[in-house]
This record gives structure tokens, sequence and C-alpha cells, in this order.
């Protein structure tokens, strides 16, 4: 394991006190490292130089971001496998995100051309009233372990485009495949002569999250993470009131209409409690469903869960695959076993390695279900009327996701509304935002600042506005 600061690769000697794992046998892998607190100060200063220079700002960064994101494009197969075989997901599901590789990249320097960072607005003497969104200056972005290249690229690219020297922290679970992205990014920028400083890797686990974000001279920083991260990184970036991002997870509900088929409830269920084996942000944490229908639903998902193609995640067959570490699995499995109720779990999954069998936990107390669990398991409740289903959807400190199904659009889009959540989504199940330039927002514990192609680029500036006002103060003597 390598880090990359001020242009010098360094091999990081620093052990943290667990061992990686191969998520699919459980061998040891050895310790996970992190860098020294010695180079993750140098990484802020050499961020700083960079951004005092000028130099970066004076560039053609869209030209410069669309050479990286060809670099990147070329070795994003090696990274999807890296990071499948690391964090336990099916490379079926891991090559669908790929493209956010490079894409986030391309997509930057395209608002980049299209003159997203200045507008202009006219005054009724018919001057302009100039606004012009400036980089806030160096920025930390701190990336999780279930997609950790393709949230990397979206936060470092939108960095780079704003003008801000990027500071990447990869979680320290599944630090390879960044490793990778930060080396075609390095390799992009380094052909154009770019200051050294303007991009940077650093690796380790909280302690090293600490001292990155709780530097003043780090400027505004993007985390992606747990709620207890998240806490800790909002009070460090108080102190010095830089602006943070924050995108928590949730705890997200779907709601099944008495009108809804039960095959779609059913593939719509199995869908979001196993995509990324159950441990990515927007996964199921509440199926709420019509009384009357339950039992015909839940015997229709059983079939489903039952025959899930079980396996490693470098199989091209593989459907679910196994959680990221044994430790992250005792943890799913105690959150389970502790929601109480009945669970339906009829998976088969191999003996050894970090398999976890798919649950839905069905007759809990809601009370006891409010709390993320980050893994494929989810609670099932009953409802007679639609208050009760909006009163369970919205019965969590969290808000980020939600989704209906119903036979009647309009009906399903009219309870949709009634979601306490950032997005909705009526009849699907996708991974992927409805839109490409809608905002992705959090609500509650879920985060705050809003995440998004044109949103993260934003997030990384504040708005300067010139103009001309020929006009002075009232009362004042000429």
């Amino acid at each position: 394991m390598r880090d990359l600061v001020d242009g010098s690769w360094r091999d990081c000697e620093q052990e943290l006190d667990f061992q990686l794992e191969d998520p699919a046998t459980g061998a040891d892998l050895g310790p996970a490292r992190a860098s020294s607190p010695g180079r993750v100060d140098e990484a802020v200063r050499a961020a700083q130089a960079a951004f005092d220079s000028g130099s970066w700002l004076e560039t053609d960064r869209a030209q410069v971001l669309d050479a990286v994101a060809d670099r990147v494009e070329a070795v994003a197969a090696d990274i999807v496998t890296v990071e499948a075989n690391a964090t336990g997901v099916p490379i079926r599901q891991a090559a669908m995100l790929s493209v956010i590789l490079s894409g986030a990249f391309r997509l930057a320097a395209a608002q980049l051309r299209e003159g997203w960072l200045s507008t202009s607005l006219p005054r009724e003497d018919g001057r302009l009233a100039m606004v012009d969104r400036l980089p806030w200056g160096p920025a930390a972005c701190l990336v999780p372990w279930n997609a950790p290249a393709p949230m990397a690229a979206h936060k470092v690219a939108n960095a780079l485009a704003a003008g801000c020297p990027a500071i990447v922290k990869p979680s320290e679970l599944a630090p390879l495949g960044t490793q990778l992205l930060a080396a075609a990014i390095a390799e992009g920028l380094q052909e154009h002569g770019i200051h050294p400083g303007v991009f940077q890797l650093v690796h380790g686990g909280a302690a090293t999250g600490a001292r990155l974000v709780g530097n003043p001279l780090i400027r505004a920083v993007s985390f992606t993470g747990g709620l207890a991260g998240g806490r800790s990184v909002a009070a460090a970036c108080a102190y010095d009131i830089k602006p943070v991002q924050l995108e928590l997870g949730g705890n997200n509900p779907l709601v099944a209409l008495p009108d809804a088929a039960v095959d779609d409830v059913a593939r719509a269920a199995v869908d979001l409690l196993t995509t990324l084996n159950g441990q990515w942000c927007r996964a199921l944490g509440r199926l709420i469903l019509p009384e009357a229908r339950s039992a015909d639903i839940l015997a229709a998902i059983g079939e489903r869960l039952a025959a899930l193609r079980v396996g490693p995640p470098l199989d091209p067959e593989t459907d679910f695959g196994p959680l990221i570490h044994s430790r992250h699995r005792a943890v799913v499995a105690a959150a389970r076993d502790g929601l109480g109720g009945q669970v339906l779990s009829p998976t088969a999954v191999p003996g050894e390695g970090n398999y976890l069998a798919p649950a839905l936990v069905v007759g809990a107390d809601p009370a006891r279900t409010t709390e993320e669990i980050f893994g494929p398991v989810a609670a099932v409740h009953t409802y007679s009327t639609l208050d009760e289903a909006v009163a369970l959807a919205n019965g969590t400190p969290y808000g980020l996701e939600g989704y209906v199904l119903g036979g009647d659009e309009e009906a399903a889009l009219a309870l949709a509304r009634r979601i306490r959540c950032g997005e909705v989504k009526v009849n699907g199940s996708s991974i992927m935002s409805l839109h490409l330039f809608t905002p992705r927002p959090a609500w509650g514990l879920s985060g705050t600042g809003e995440e998004g192609t044109a949103e993260t680029l934003r997030f990384f500036t504040n708005p300067r506005v010139v103009g001309v006002e020929a006009g002075f103060a009232l009362h004042s003597r000429p």
C-alpha cells in the first residue's frame, strides 16, 4: 500500500490494529496500513502551496480533466476487479458503477466549458452583477469502502474542476482500487505539468481522517460514510467554519400499495436487499406491506431469495457475494438478531468466508427498527391504511431514499410525495439516480449538503459578486 504526497509515492509503514481479509475465503491478507501523521501534514502543506501558486486556476482545467478521464478509462477494468475482490461485491455490479470512474471527470470538464461557475444578472441601469464561483482552497475527500473508487472519482473530479487541490483518503478496508485510480489521475496531471500538490492520496483510518480534516489549511471536506464518522467530521469542521458535505446512509422504506403486482414488489425488495450485498446507503431498510397481501408477497420474496446465485465476487454468474470483513459480518448479524421477530432467510450461503444470508425480519416492533444496519437485513412491517404506511416510512431519523410500488402510478406518486427523504422512486429499484442532473439530497441523520453532478461542483466553491453600483448609501454627505 502506497500513498502519494507532493508527487512522491511511498510505502505506508504504519500498521493499524486489524487484518485485511479476502471476503470470499476469510483468509488473512495482512495488516491494514496508514500514512504517517507527518505525511498527512506534508500533503496538506503541498496542497496549500499548489493553491497559493495560482497555477491550477490559470490552467485550462477542462482540457486536463478530459486527459485524466482518458487515463482513468484505460485502467477502469483493473479497478473493478480489485474493488470487487476487496469488497465482496459481485463483479457484474461493480462493473456497472465503473462508468462513474472516467465519467465524473468528463462531466466536470463539460460543466466548466459550459460556464457553470460564472453567471451575470442585469441591473436596472443595464450594468451587470457578475457572480463567480471561486474555490475554497485545499479540499479533503473521504470515501467509504463499498464503492470507493467511483465515489473518489466523483469527489476529486469536482474538487479539481472547482479549482481546489484535492487530497483523497479511501477507507482502510478497501484502499487499493482508489490507489489505482490515484495513479491514473496523477499521470494525467503530470503529463500537463500540473503542480504535484493539486492531487494527493493518503491512507488510514479514523486517526488519519481526523488529522486531515482538522488541519486548518483544509478549507472544504466531502465525506461519505457512517453516522459516527460524519458527526466527528462535522464537529471538526465547525471549529474552523469550513463547509462540509455529509452523506451518511439511510434506513430506506419500500412501500407496496394494495394494487402493486406481487412479482414487482418481490423483485424490487430482493434487488434493494442484495445489491452490493446490502452494503449501500440506499439499500432496503423497511419493507412496508398491505396487511392483507403480506403473506403472498413474502412467499414470492422467499422464492427469489432462494434462487439467488451465491458465490465469489469475481465469478460473473454471482448475484450475491460475501460481506467485506468478518468484523462487519458480526455487526450485521448482531443487528439482525437484535430486532426480534421471525427471520425469513432462505438463501443458502457457503460456510467459509464472510457470507451472510440476506434476511427479512417479520413482526419486529417498529421502535426497534429505526437504525441503519448497512447489510442484507431489513424489517417487514404491515399496514391497514395509507396513513399508517406513511408513518412507518417516515418513522426513522434518516431520510435518504424511498421506494413506492403501485399499479396506479398517480396514486403511487401521491404517496411518494408524503415520504420525507431526499429521493423517492416509484415502480423501480435502480442503483442510479432518477436523473443525471437531479440533486442527491439527504434529510435528518442521512446527512447535509446536497450531492449531485452539479451540486458537488458547487459545494467546492463559494460565490463572489462584483459589479458597478453607481450609487451611494442614504443620508451620506456628498
